[in-house]
């Protein structure tokens, strides 16, 4: 026989393990409605408010708002819809824990103040659609209006950091110092200078990003990792023969002459690109994307712009005796 006892809402209370206080409230807003009062005008629920708490309780802990559990109950939606809502939206929420987590352990890692918290914190939150606005916002800074080329642009715009769902440390770290180097205006103002000057020389015919171009730049990596292996200092006289082979490989490269007018040039040439922010730039995204970090370059080229330097102030000394000896300028 089924029970039709009413109930108060102490027995249902007592009975689903709920505060009185809860069931006043979700009666209230009518996903539990009384089924009727007694003379006195306390209200009495039906065996049905049990199911209903028993539901309303299950989709409350899964973070269903009461108007949708009200539209449930009356049929206009169904429970699987609403689960498949709120699975997505879970899904958000489980992203959004586990790039606190990772955040939080980069700072315990870094040891971050309170401010570098808040920033990291902040930058963290941001949504994959608001990573990639940022480093587009920075692209086109640095490179409006300029003529760099259209293969480089699009390598730039096609290395956006997607930072994955659950990063470790190392990733949240490197998004964040990624986030703060584009945004410092020290580092645009000095991006935007150095593309100018690749515009200055792409208009001249000077053509960089080749096959060839990496070769060459392979090529002082090897010659410059064994000079610097066997203690060779950029200004001793053994590493003329390296200074040699290198500016020679450089002027067969750009059609041009060694000699102090074409050291001068690429001494130039590689001292407004050779700021080492920009190689810790794609370094960054790497690690964020999970790409193979390649090894630094500054050292080969450090090495090669001293030596280069150091061979002109030699030419400098000797001008006077001999005169500016032919470097085949343009």
């Amino acid at each position: 026989m089924e029970d039709d006892t009413l109930r108060t809402i102490g027995e249902l209370a007592r009975l689903t393990g709920l505060t009185v206080k809860t069931i006043r409230f979700w009666s209230d807003a009518g996903v539990v409605p009384p089924t009727d009062r007694t003379p006195a005008g306390y209200r009495l629920y039906g065996r049905e408010a049990l199911a209903r708490l028993d539901l309303v309780r299950t989709l409350r802990d899964l973070g269903v708002d009461l108007a949708t559990i009200q539209r449930v109950l009356e049929r206009e939606v169904t429970v699987a819809e609403v689960a498949a809502v709120h699975a997505e939206a879970l899904d958000v929420q489980i992203r959004t824990l586990r790039l606190r987590r990772a955040v939080l352990r980069a700072v315990a890692r870094r040891g971050s103040t309170p401010e570098e918290l808040e920033l990291m914190h902040k930058l963290a939150k941001l949504s994959d659609q608001e990573r990639r606005r940022l480093i587009s916002d920075f692209i086109d800074e640095a490179f409006e209006g300029l003529d760099v080329g259209p293969e480089f642009i699009a390598k730039m715009r096609g290395a956006m950091p997607a930072l994955p769902d659950d990063p470790t440390p190392e990733q949240a770290d490197a998004w964040v110092e990624l986030a703060e180097l584009v945004q410092d205006g020290d580092f645009r103002a000095g991006i935007r200078k150095a593309a100018a000057y690749q515009a200055k020389e792409r208009a001249s015919g000077v053509q960089t990003g080749t096959e060839g171009d990496r070769r060459l730049v392979d090529l002082v990596r090897q010659r410059t990792d064994a000079a610097r292996t066997a203690g060779i200092e950029p200004a001793a006289p053994a590493a003329a023969p390296v200074l040699d082979e290198l500016a020679g490989s450089f002027a067969e490269f750009f059609h041009r002459t060694d000699g102090p007018e074409f050291r001068a040039w690429l001494l130039e040439r590689m001292e407004q690109g050779n700021d080492p922010r920009y190689e810790r730039y794609w370094q960054l995204i790497a690690v964020i994307n999970g790409w193979p970090v390649m090894p630094s370059l500054a050292p080969a080229f450090d090495w090669l712009t001293a030596g280069l330097r150091h061979s002109l102030r030699d030419d400098l000394q000797d001008e006077p005796r001999d005169g500016l000896r032919d470097g085949g300028g343009r």
